[in-house]
């Protein structure tokens, strides 16, 4: 007799059970079945063997088993597939993650941990596999590309090629290269971006896109180096064209001042292609435990008015599509069993959660904790960087002890714009203008000895204090803004001597600490109190930084550095022009005082 493979077996078992020969492990009977592909709602039960569905089938046809649930006919959903996310912007690890978001029916993540892989390089990529295994959540990984994400604009902790790329991508758990940010590589033909491409397009897997503000023949370009999704979505006429050209959307709820405008050109369409998906990208831990994750986005469209089927459909059989998993994404025979019960389509609340034929949630609570993968160890000491002197956070021009300078800076959060602003020195200190506020980055990787580079900033208003963050996308250097010398230092020792997080200084106290001690970006606390402190510390912010939606918030903060995107930015480098790919000289003129 031929012993077939324990995946032969299973399906095997699941044939005699779908004709009634043998029992299934588990039967779901009553329930409404929401059909990804048909768009119908039909009553149905369920049957499970092992990890899969065997059948779906008329209510009350097949009885023989003794695990039976009956679902009194409330809604059956595939589990959700979030097709991008950072997890590392939960500010939480793996284990912790999925004990949140598995509960609110989220079954399946594609994790791009390229914010780890700029800490920590390849081991980075390790730890993400590694600390994600034996969880209720499918964790499916991307080798990160965007390490760093402007290569020559800033230095992160390593530097991503085509070597790298080829080891990442040959481990089973790697489906794809993430998110292409260096759109300036792949339009002019960079070595680097040619190797990481090649890499990915020899593999066979998935390329994922980042091309923010690209149209017409530079977008073009851009997908025909073999680029196939997008989420950065700037606009309704942004996605239209990204749609348009053949990208897979991925609908992202970090961004929701755009939803209405994009809901609203989508109903325009004839149909709603296969190729729009939702994902999160960035969530931070508040918010995850408040509103939840791509549950929050599912409920935030169909309240803009998209069908709540359509919706759904995007965040399973869409996203199943577009990950090449045809054994996810559907309720149907010979598919995994990741299932979602709801009570109605209104409210969406998850009555229960099943990950491979297993409940493993009810009422909205895991049913069990997840335990830390054995063996690995949180990586730490990753804040390479002495403590600082007030002194540090001084703005001075070289050679200069008196007198007037031009100089360029930063005008705008998100979208920033060059400007000029004429200034006086005095003993050596340039005097901040009124409206204005500084910037400080410092490398902290320990690959340069870095000098703090400081640069203006308008339009954030004149703090009143500091905020420092070594959670800074995508290199992650330390990041202090703030106008007084003695609460900008404060804030940063904080964070040096804590292995990194996120802190609040005024007049010359610490108002609020969050610590990330792994890898300078996840904490050690329970998700509640993670949550709490941390949104302690994003509602005191508010006495340090006058904040106006959509584009000068909190979240800015942590985004502020991006050299990718096109404007000035600063970064552990210099002033950088993301257009240009230039390290641009902030001083345009000099004028001494005259004794």
């Amino acid at each position: 007799m031929t012993v077939s493979s324990p995946a032969i077996a299973l399906r095997q078992r699941a044939v005699q059970a779908a004709l009634g020969k043998i029992p299934f492990d588990r039967l779901l009977r009553n329930a409404r079945v929401i059909d990804m592909v048909t768009g119908e709602i039909r009553d149905a039960d369920v049957g499970l063997v092992g990890t899969m569905i065997a059948s779906v089938h008329p209510c009350g046809e097949f009885l023989q088993t003794e695990n039976v649930e009956d679902l009194a006919g409330a809604l059956l959903s595939p589990g959700f597939i979030d097709t991008h996310v950072h997890i590392e912007s939960s500010h939480l690890p793996p284990e912790r993650y999925a004990e949140i978001v598995v509960a609110q029916g989220t079954t399946t993540v594609f994790w791009d941990p390229h914010e780890l892989a700029n800490v920590l390089g390849v081991d980075g990529v390790r730890y993400a596999v590694e600390s994600s295994r034996d969880l209720p959540l499918r964790v499916i990984c991307a080798a990160p590309s965007s390490v760093p994400s402007t290569p020559g604009l800033e230095m992160s902790g390593a530097d991503f090629k085509g070597r790298e790329m080829q080891t990442m991508l040959s481990w089973p758990e790697v489906a794809g290269v993430a998110e292409v940010m260096d759109m300036h590589g792949v339009l002019n033909a960079s070595e680097r971006m040619i190797e990481i491409l090649e890499a990915g397009l020899s593999s066979g897997k998935l390329i994922e896109g980042h091309a923010r503000g690209l149209k017409g023949a530079g977008l073009q370009a851009y997908l025909a180096a073999g680029i196939t999704s997008d989420h950065e979505l700037t606009s309704a006429e942004d996605a239209l064209e990204k749609l348009r050209a053949g990208l897979t959307l991925q609908i992202r709820g970090s961004h929701p001042y755009l939803l209405p405008e994009i809901v609203a050109a989508l109903k325009t369409l004839p149909h709603l292609s296969s190729q729009i998906t939702l994902c999160t990208d960035d969530v931070p831990p508040d918010f995850l435990l408040e509103k939840g994750g791509l549950i929050a986005l599912i409920k935030l469209l169909i309240s803009h008015g998209l069908a709540a089927e359509d919706v759904l459909r995007m965040a399973t059989f869409n996203a199943a599509i577009r990950m090449q998993r045809a054994d996810l994404g559907l309720i149907a025979a010979g598919r995994t069993a990741d299932m979602i019960v709801f009570d109605s389509l209104e409210s969406l609340n998850p009555l229960a959660v099943y990950v491979n034929g297993q409940k493993v949630a009810q009422d909205g609570k895991l049913l069990f904790s997840p335990k830390k993968a054995a063996g690995v160890t949180p990586p730490r000491d990753t804040m390479q960087i002495s403590s600082l002197s007030a002194d540090d956070f001084v703005l001075r021009i070289p050679g200069l002890k008196n007198g007037k300078a031009r100089l360029r800076n930063i005008k705008g959060a998100r979208f920033t714009q060059w400007s000029e602003v004429v200034v006086n020195v005095r003993d050596g200190q340039v005097q901040i203008p009124d409206g204005f506020s500084l910037i400080w980055v410092k490398h902290r990787h320990g690959r340069h000895d870095a000098t703090p580079r400081i640069a203006l900033l308008e339009g954030w208003g004149e703090l009143r204090g500091a905020i420092a963050t070594s959670y800074s996308h995508d290199s992650h250097n330390l990041v202090v803004l703030g106008r007084n010398p003695a609460d900008m230092v404060l804030a940063a020792n904080q964070l040096i001597a804590s292995g990194g997080g996120m802190a609040l200084s005024q007049n010359e106290q610490l108002l609020a600490h969050v610590a990330m001690p792994i890898a300078g970006m996840l904490s050690d606390l329970p998700a509640e109190e993670l949550a709490a402190q941390f949104k302690n510390l994003r509602d005191l912010s508010s006495k340090v930084a006058d904040w106006e939606p959509p584009y000068r918030v909190f979240k800015a903060i942590e985004g502020t550095c991006l050299a990718c995107n096109a404007g000035p930015h600063l970064t552990d480098l210099g002033l950088t022009d993301g257009g240009l790919r230039e390290i641009v000289d902030p001083i345009l003129e000099i004028w001494e005082d005259q004794i």
